[in-house]
């Protein structure tokens, strides 16, 4: 069997915010393998967004250290964002500019010129069906519209990591398959590395290969999707999700 090397890898990270009684993360550890799918899951409040933060360089933690592609992102966070790409729950975007505009001056924000990059955002255009209205602004867009660009926008370097927020959340269907096409042929084709969270458990079943389900900053369980649906005796990730987590709301 051949070893897969870690791209990412957490260890014991914690994360507390002044004046919280709980930390919102709190000694979280796990890792991707290089071409992994990795479905991040929790309720509201979980952590999610506080270690996507911390994965991205944006926060410090308070306890613990983060590897990406062998680098630990305190001591040497540009070699880290250099293979991350983020695509982020909020759309990304200058309104008042069209979709070429945008990605334009998001490619020239990576260093990207030229040809390559204006061949790299018509071919994703394309892709995404897009391209007969790359020169409309995206203030016009439908929401699913604006999903499919911002998720351009966090490709045009060729990440070795892709990090996605609630990629599909409230799209249309089609641009949902769409967005969910395009990342499974990237991952097949050039062994793209993708953390995902969502809260469409189905989705997250069908996409991920790998899931982890954290619950007030803590890793409750992960491991390979069927395995996981197996080791709980459930007939789906829901299942696992609801037999672990409990059906208490979560409103905040």
């Amino acid at each position: 069997m051949s070893y897969i090397p870690l791209l990412v890898d957490i260890k014991n990270i914690s994360k507390s915010y002044k004046d919280a009684p709980y930390p919102a993360v709190d000694h979280l550890s796990f890792s991707l393998s290089k071409g992994d799918i990795f479905g991040l899951l929790g309720p509201n409040g979980a952590g999610k967004t506080t270690l996507i933060s911390m994965l991205c360089g944006l926060f410090k933690p308070s306890a613990g250290e983060i590897y990406i592609n062998g680098f630990n992102m305190q001591s040497h966070p540009n070699q880290c964002k250099q293979v991350i790409g983020v695509v982020p729950q909020e759309i990304a975007l200058y309104p008042k500019l069209t979709a070429w505009e945008n990605l334009l001056f998001l490619g020239h924000m990576y260093g990207l010129s030229g040809d390559a990059l204006r061949d790299k955002i018509k071919l994703n255009l394309q892709i995404l069906g897009l391209e007969a209205n790359m020169h409309q602004k995206i203030q016009s867009y439908s929401g699913g519209m604006k999903r499919r660009v911002n998720l351009i926008a966090g490709l045009l370097h060729d990440p070795q990591l892709l990090i996605l927020d609630e990629p599909t959340v409230g799209v249309d269907i089609q641009s949902k398959q769409a967005i969910i096409d395009h990342l499974k042929k990237l991952n097949r084709e050039r062994g793209m590395t993708i953390l995902y969270t969502s809260h469409h458990l189905d989705e997250a079943e069908d996409f991920c290969t790998h899931i982890a389900i954290i619950d007030t900053g803590k890793l409750i369980t992960q491991g390979a999707t069927r395995e996981l649906i197996s080791q709980y005796n459930c007939k789906s990730i829901e299942e696992v999700y609801l037999k672990i987590t409990g059906q208490k709301f979560r409103d905040k």
